[in-house]
């Protein structure tokens, strides 16, 4: 059975032209640039808002339309979204660009909001066309499917929408409220991990499992790294047959020191530490020249860059991925198990820690990955590189203009917090299991949006099908209605529309003004002069300033006189015979 065969008796389905009106004469195109020029140094008060394919996109100092309306995208719009509005209600007074039309429903017959909510449920895909930007034209807007009813019918739907709408909206909002503050709890988590808050207990209960305080496991580090450097470049000699030159351990690179300066005192056992003291390898992907699109296939070895790291894990596109032949002449950049791969360009902070699932993956051009040394957890420091404070800090020393980038010089000197090898692990524990109860109130709230968003559907559907409110049998039918709105379109059709004053042409103000001067036959005030030849107060600028290019025109052939008296032109006829230039 049709949805048109459902509907109650006195209800009919027409196409929208036949019982909307639409004013798409109201709206017209104005660029931001002239927006702006318009609405400078004005009071707020003063301006209107300026509306969209989706809502309101700015303001101007003027307006066209002074009716509630119900504007509907033209293009830009979700159309095929079943769940997206693609219609809002504008009042007062207002300008719509040409990205909205503009509907109304007849005082008394069709209500405004019953359109809203009709367009916000009614299906689009047969009426948009285009292949990259749908756009919903105003022939087609006219043929798309309207049911009509009673206008006390129509009422009462609203009525009764609103008020369910209203309860959603009041569970929408609260589950908002409570996503944002398990985000905020996230971070404040992240926060006092970082700072030592978070295993204040553990260090309570497990001070004899702490083998090495923070400063112990920095001096180990930094003799072990240059005990490996001397060997690595002994090695180096013995190869060359070299014998070391004198004072050669002098050029050792001495890692980067962190700079404590504004940084939160740490708890006992803990210090702060460089990430260049404590990493064996910061590496970023490679350069575009070494990889092209004809590189890129299908269902091949990932390439992760910072739009594939999302929430601390690593979703890869496979659609943008590169052979194992390929892979094998860029071994350099291919991330390993328990490396931390970190977004480079863009938002800054992104990371995740590279699993047994993404070993052998590519790390992309726009991406680098840190290796930490063995006797650090890199899971605990994945943790610390998402924090908000490493986020600040790479927010402020980023590079670029256009786009933010890290560099090597940036990643060495980032301040992390250095903490016995017992506690890192006992700390990544602790938030593992945080983070894994918060994602899972999180994905719960998800559930229950997705839930309102389904009830706010189904409701549509129920009210457009006329099951929503119950029908009265006095309502009059919607033939009846039609006929009321065929007679109030014939009626509005004989009143006389008022005519724009048609623009005089620039030779017939001139002749005219030669005729006043004519007449006038003496000096006339030139405010006078322009008035009486049809010249209106508001005229603009620009537009006087025409008319006096041509009076100066005019001058220069001696047949007319200017002349400034006081704050005012006076204008006198000379002669009219002589010939114009």
């Amino acid at each position: 059975m049709s949805e048109i065969e459902k509907l109650p008796v006195k209800w009919r389905q027409f196409e929208l032209g036949e019982v909307v009106e639409i004013h798409d004469n109201e709206r017209k195109p104005i660029n931001n640039s002239e927006r702006n020029t318009r609405t400078e140094n004005k009071d707020h008060s003063s301006l209107y808002p300026y509306y969209g394919a989706t809502g309101q996109v700015g303001w101007i100092d003027d307006f066209l339309s002074d009716q509630e309306s119900v504007l509907v995208g033209e293009d830009a719009a979700p159309f095929l979204d079943p769940i997206k509005n693609k219609a809002y209600l504008a009042n007062g007074k207002f300008w719509v660009n040409n990205h909205a039309h503009i509907l109304r429903g007849l005082n008394g017959l069709v209500a405004n909001k019953f359109i809203l909510h009709q367009m916000n449920h009614v299906d689009y895909r047969d009426y948009v066309s285009g292949s990259t930007r749908l756009k919903l034209t105003k022939s087609a807007l006219c043929k798309m499917p309207f049911i009509i009813c009673s206008y006390k019918e129509q009422n009462r739907i609203v009525d009764k929408l609103e008020e369910l709408f209203s309860e959603l909206d009041e569970g929408v909002k609260e589950l908002k409220a409570a996503q944002n503050k398990l985000n905020q709890y996230r971070q404040s988590l992240l926060k006092s991990a970082v700072e030592g808050s978070l295993t204040q207990q553990w260090r309570a209960e497990n001070s004899d499992r702490v083998q090495e305080t923070g400063e112990q496991l920095l001096a180990r580090i930094l003799k072990q790294r240059r005990e490996q450097w001397q060997q690595q470049k002994l090695t180096e000699f013995a190869e060359k047959g070299k014998t070391p030159p004198k004072n050669w351990q002098d050029k050792y690179p001495e890692p980067v020191q962190p700079d404590t300066t504004d940084l939160p005192k740490l708890p006992e056992g803990w210090m702060w530490a460089s990430l260049s003291q404590l990493v064996d390898l910061i590496q970023i992907g490679p350069f575009g020249s070494l990889l092209h699109k004809s590189d890129y296939i299908s269902g091949g070895i990932p390439l992760i860059n910072p739009t594939h790291i999302k929430n601390l894990k690593i979703e890869p596109d496979y659609n943008l991925s590169i052979t194992e032949d390929k892979l094998s002449s860029l071994q350099k950049y291919v991330m390993s198990e328990g490396d931390i791969v970190i977004g480079r360009r863009g938002e800054m902070g992104r990371c995740a820690l590279v699993s047994d699932k993404e070993d052998g993956w590519l790390c992309g051009t726009g991406s680098l990955f840190i290796r930490v040394l063995k006797s650090l957890n890199p899971e605990f420091y994945t943790w610390v590189l998402s924090s908000k404070r490493t986020k600040d800090f790479l927010a402020e020393f980023s590079v670029g203009t256009t786009m933010q980038n890290l560099n090597q010089k940036i990643l060495h000197s980032i301040p992390v917090p250095l903490l016995p090898e017992s506690e890192q692990t006992a700390a990544s524990d602790i938030l593992h299991s945080e983070y894994d109860r918060i994602d899972k109130q999180i994905e719960d709230i998800k559930v229950a949006l997705k839930q309102s968003e389904a009830q706010r559907k189904n409701i549509l559907k129920s009210a457009f099908s006329g099951q929503l409110v119950p029908q009265d049998s006095n309502d009059e039918p919607a033939s009846v209605l039609l006929k009321k709105i065929k007679q109030e379109r014939e009626a509005l059709a004989k009143i006389p529309k008022p005519r724009k004053p048609r623009k005089p042409k620039k030779v017939d103000i001139m002749n005219t003004l030669l005729e006043v001067l004519t007449a006038e036959n003496d000096w006339i005030d030139a405010q006078n002069a322009f008035q009486k030849c049809g010249i209106a107060d508001g005229t603009s600028t620009d537009r006087i300033e025409e008319i006096y290019a041509e009076l100066r025109k005019l001058e220069k052939t001696g047949r007319i006189q200017i002349q400034r008296l006081g704050d005012f032109d006076q204008l006198k006829l000379i002669t009219q015979n002589v010939k114009e230039d």
